[in-house]
């Protein structure tokens, strides 16, 4: 059990590095303009409770990964005319989140194939914690900035 949990975290760290890189390359396209920038899997938030994002962010801002990205770190406050900008640093976040995502689900699947359930079963649950829930989280901070930047918006109209 170790043995897998210790490769699924390693895997989910270099599916990281990987994230980044296939964002570094949509990023210029139309694509990631278009579709990408508004991309929003859960707009409910009751589900958001429901799925425990809020014990996951809890998490994040007490532990060491709150370091991880320090473009993204809540110790500072955000004016408001720095809010676009830090809405692309969390679409670019959530994006390499999920493109990691995607990159393990290949390795899952070929554990599966291989009759491998326990690992694949391990590697899951850490692509999860580790790639999954972080983008999920973006969104609904994304959709937080949204609301702050359609009230700045109506106020300046």
């Amino acid at each position: 059990m170790i043995k897998y949990l210790t490769f699924s975290v390693s895997i989910a760290f270099i599916s990281w590095i990987v994230g980044m890189i296939i964002t570094a390359l949509l990023i210029k396209t139309d694509f990631y303009q278009k579709k990408l920038q508004s991309l929003n899997f859960i707009k409910n938030e009751k589900i958001n409770e429901m799925i425990g994002l809020a014990p996951f962010k809890w998490m994040i801002m007490h532990s060491f990964f709150k370091y991880f990205n320090p473009k993204l770190s809540g110790n500072k406050k955000i004016l408001g005319s720095e809010l676009v900008e830090y809405r692309k640093e969390m679409t670019t976040a959530e994006l390499n989140h999920l493109f990691a995502f995607g990159f393990v689900v290949i390795f899952i699947l070929i554990k599966i194939f291989n009759g491998l359930y326990l690992s694949a079963g391990v590697m899951l649950l850490v692509n999860i914690l580790m790639n999954l829930y972080p983008s999920l989280l973006q969104q609904q901070n994304k959709r937080r900035i949204d609301r702050y930047l359609q009230i700045l918006h109506q106020r300046s109209s």
